[in-house]
């Protein structure tokens, strides 16, 4: 028996779709001439046609639940740190305004370019950089991700980054890309590793990242919110890395890659003796549980891009990843 390997004239004839390979699979095996395992076989993620109408159907779901402030609308085709970050801003918006949202403007992503990397196994996923009409002069980077032929794609990670930003990717001759193992050891962090490491670092600091807005600016701007006086925070850094929330990275033309990762955060606000936390603002009261007194825990999710440079780059304190852009979203808050 022989095992056949086709992805690349698959893709240049773009007529490959996951359905019509499952058939093609089932009738070669049926005739008892081929066998392909779909969990082993390393094939593109998808097409671009098909990446494209995923990107339009989380659009037009995302604008629906956007002007109605229904998570119900979207659902299907959100998870990881945006579905929870997405879930929690329509909650909140619901709340405080049932009728649905008085300020939607629907949501246009064009100039959409895709990259596809070729995997074995499931989850299978794909990177869509488009510019937004929303958020200013950046490129929404979205990575689509399913567990099975019979789901949706759904986006695990939104990220806005400066065009300048979004690095070239590596890219075989088909115009395929990259997927790079979490447990890697080409790379100056382990994709696996680097939830826990961002976290670590928030509390600790280090050398470990590169200086920026997401790392030492946001380490510095903590410290000045701590310092002030009538209202102590405190601050605790968790790695999620299970399931939809587990990094993801692509090789770029550099030898690095570029990896999403989520973490979670919490932040208590306690007031001095005598004196009352300061009121939240509507959409934190709505998703606040418990009466604000002396203290508010407020959770958040946050998903970051970041840059790993290879193993052996070199530079004066020695390879550091790179956090390109973060987008946070609170999740949950308590009063006590």
């Amino acid at each position: 028996m022989s095992r056949v390997r086709s992805p690349r004239m698959l893709h240049r004839l773009e007529r490959w779709t996951p359905v019509a390979v499952a058939v093609t699979v089932l009738s070669l095996t049926a005739s008892g001439c081929v066998v392909v395992h779909g969990e082993r076989e390393v094939l593109p993620a998808t097409t671009p046609a098909e990446a494209a109408r995923a990107l339009d159907q989380f659009t037009a779901a995302y604008n629906r639940a956007d002007r109605a402030y229904d998570s119900s609308l979207d659902a299907d085709y959100v998870t990881g740190a945006l579905g929870a970050i997405d879930a929690a801003r329509l909650k909140a918006g619901r709340v405080n305004n049932p009728g649905g949202n008085p300020a939607h403007t629907p949501l246009t992503l064009t100039d959409a370019k895709f990259t596809i990397p070729k995997k074995a196994g499931w989850p299978r996923w794909f990177v869509a950089d488009a510019k937004g009409n929303k958020g200013g002069n950046v490129r929404w980077l979205m990575v689509f991700l399913r567990y099975g032929l019979s789901e949706k794609w759904k986006v695990a990670y939104l990220t806005l980054v400066a065009p300048r930003k979004v690095p070239e990717f590596k890219k075989d001759a088909d115009g395929l890309a990259e997927a790079i193992p979490a447990n890697t050891t080409e790379l100056a962090m382990a994709p696996r590793d680097m939830s826990q490491a961002y976290a670590t670092y928030l509390q600790k600091g280090g050398k470990t990242f590169a200086p920026g807005a997401h790392t030492t600016g946001w380490r510095e701007q903590r410290a000045r919110n701590a310092s002030r006086p009538g209202l102590a925070r405190q601050y605790i850094d968790q790695p999620v890395t299970d399931g939809a929330f587990a990094p993801l990275a692509l090789r770029t033309a550099d030898g690095g890659a570029l990896v999403f990762f989520t973490t979670r955060h919490y932040e208590k606000q306690t007031a001095a003796q005598g004196t009352t936390v300061p009121t939240p603002n509507k959409n934190v009261q709505a998703l606040t549980t418990g009466e604000i007194r002396q203290s508010l825990t407020m959770e958040f999710f946050s998903n970051q891009v970041a840059l790993a440079p290879p193993r052996n780059a070199g530079g004066p304190s020695g390879p550091q990843v790179s956090v390109l852009a973060r987008v946070q979203g609170l999740t949950s808050a308590r009063g006590a």
